[in-house]
């Protein structure tokens, strides 16, 4: 799958490296920096790719505005202020850098917990003051106490390493990462609900969606020990801020230490203002390193994602990924065409059709998902108002109410091959069409359960056919075709089943009337892969 990037937008501040990178591979780059939401509305349009930070929000309304657009990039980690739902519909990458900032993010949290600890800004601000107060900042070692980490990805597990070395105990909860992986890094895998009244320091690392929005909150601080102290240098909104006043001023929550805010740079100031929290205006990703290494690794994916060569950081194309890998590239192939064959002779594509994709073969264990995102891909081609690829294809299948069924088997039956099964059932009729590769080329084995004499390269003009087992059908339907002046390159049948076989023919140019057919032929359908 092709994407080319001609003129890139970039709307906020990023290293200079990432437009030199970009020139240099062929791609033309405007800076505009600072625009209202109509400017980029207005702007947008003429762009293919779009980069971005935390600051532009790109809504529904930009996307669909982007008619032209195939990329949106974030230098940076979190993606809440793009809108995936609509990207995804417009077929529409959205793409992060999911290591650029990891370690500024991460050195950022374990000062602020130092800083909590110890009390060092509210110190220092005393001295600026003109006081000295060492009784009032009376502090806490952290040797021995216990962090509690929401979210062990790659920031989490950074913090986590760094703060054993303080001789803190480290405690947390993924609901991803599998017990066994976060044990390699020391951190003892628990539940929530034991998390919260075992912590003295809580920090979260997830991303700001419905399931993590407002994680802390009333119900959850009362659970926490008293005095508990909390870290946010993720996403505003994780913990709920009025119950976070609320708890502070109780004294359930003993301190805070916010990066992030609900709404930036925030209006409501009783957090920041309060004297137990500790406010920064979003420096998590503030350090030049991370800047550097943002900027480079958004340029070098875009470039990498034209040429075809990787694809990396990627959130919302799963079965992109495959495209670029070797083996499976000519699987994801296999399911395109096996769609695109399944929809000529389903016809029509509705809320009546039920598609089951049938993988066979341990090397395919794994790929079930982005074969089947490739076969809605085929069978959508020309249905819908959308341009549909591999990004938004399970989607608008889901949305045109088409049901996909997926299964495996790691038992490959007789001598075949690993193979792909695809069964296509409508109110009419079902079809099922059996395929595999064969010297890297998508290949049809079946039709029906009836196997070609050899198989059948899956490219170029096909016209499959049903008749009864005689030369004369096929002198007749080489007749027509000679008639409209199409010449047959390819031709294979398959074994006769009751009498019947299927027949299919590679040729010039499709037919354009295959009534001309019958009455030699039973069933007969044409397609171009």
């Amino acid at each position: 799958m092709a994407f080319s990037v001609r003129r890139l937008l970039i709307s906020e501040s990023v290293d200079a490296s990432c437009k030199k990178i970009l020139e240099e591979n062929g791609i033309k780059v405007a800076e505009k920096k600072n625009l209202t939401k109509d400017e980029l509305l207005a702007e947008i349009k003429d762009y293919d790719g779009l980069i971005i930070r935390s600051g532009t929000k790109v809504t529904a309304d930009v996307i669909n505005a982007a008619k032209n657009l195939k990329i949106i990039g974030r230098a940076g980690t979190g993606v809440d202020n793009v809108d995936i739902d609509a990207s995804t519909r417009n077929g529409i990458i959205v793409m992060n850098t999911p290591n650029g900032n990891t370690i500024s993010a991460a050195e950022l949290t374990c000062a602020m917990i130092m800083c909590l600890a110890r009390k060092i800004p509210q110190g220092a601000a005393s001295m600026r003051a003109g006081n000295w107060e060492r009784k009032k900042f009376m502090g806490m070692e952290l040797y021995g106490k216990t962090l509690g980490i929401v979210g062990l990805g790659r920031i989490g597990k950074e913090v986590a390493t760094r703060m054993q070395s303080f001789g803190m105990k480290t405690i947390g909860y993924d609901p991803i990462i599998p017990a066994e992986v976060v044990a390699k890094f020391g951190v003892e895998f628990v539940s929530l609900d034991y998390l919260w009244p075992h912590s003295d320091f809580i920090t979260v690392h997830t991303p700001l969606m419905p399931s993590t929005e407002g994680l802390l909150n009333d119900e959850t601080f009362a659970k926490c020990k008293k005095g508990v102290k909390v870290i946010n240098c993720a996403r505003g909104g994780i913990i709920d801020e009025n119950a976070l006043l609320r708890a502070m001023e109780s004294g359930q929550c003993g301190g805070a230490a916010l990066d992030v805010f609900v709404e930036e740079p925030p209006k409501n100031l009783c957090l920041v203002n309060h004297p137990n929290v500790i406010a920064c205006p979003h420096l998590g990703a503030s350090t030049y390193e991370a800047q550097e290494r943002c900027g480079k690794d958004i340029a070098a994916q875009i470039v990498d994602m034209v040429k075809g060569s990787s694809l990396v950081g990627v959130i919302n194309a799963r079965a992109l990924s495959h495209t670029v890998i070797p083996e499976s590239k000519p699987w994801i192939q296999l399911g395109e065409a096996l769609g695109m064959v399944a929809k000529a002779f389903a016809g029509q594509v509705n809320s009546q059709t039920k598609v089951q994709v049938a993988t066979v073969g341990l090397s395919l264990t794994n790929t079930g998902h982005c074969i089947a995102t490739a076969v809605t891909l085929g069978l959508l081609k020309g249905d819908s108002e959308n341009h549909v690829n591999l990004i938004n294809a399970s989607l608008l299948a889901k949305e045109t109410g088409v049901t996909v069924v997926i299964k495996h088997d790691d038992t490959v039956p007789g001598a075949l091959t690993d193979v792909c099964a695809v069964e296509i059932t409508t109110s009419s009729a079902s079809h099922k069409f059996l395929g595999s590769i064969q010297t890297s080329l998508p290949v049809l084995l079946e039709v029906d359960g009836a196997a070609f004499k050899q198989a059948v390269p899956l490219c170029g003009n096909l016209l499959i056919y049903k008749a009864v087992e005689n030369p004369q059908v096929l002198q007749f339907v080489a007749g027509v075709l000679a008639s409209a002046g199409i010449q047959i390159e390819l031709y294979n049948v398959t074994n006769a089943v009751d009498g019947d076989q299927w027949c299919i023919m590679g040729i010039t140019s499709l037919l354009v009337d295959l009534n001309l057919l019958k009455p030699h032929v039973k069933v007969s359908t044409q397609l171009t892969i």
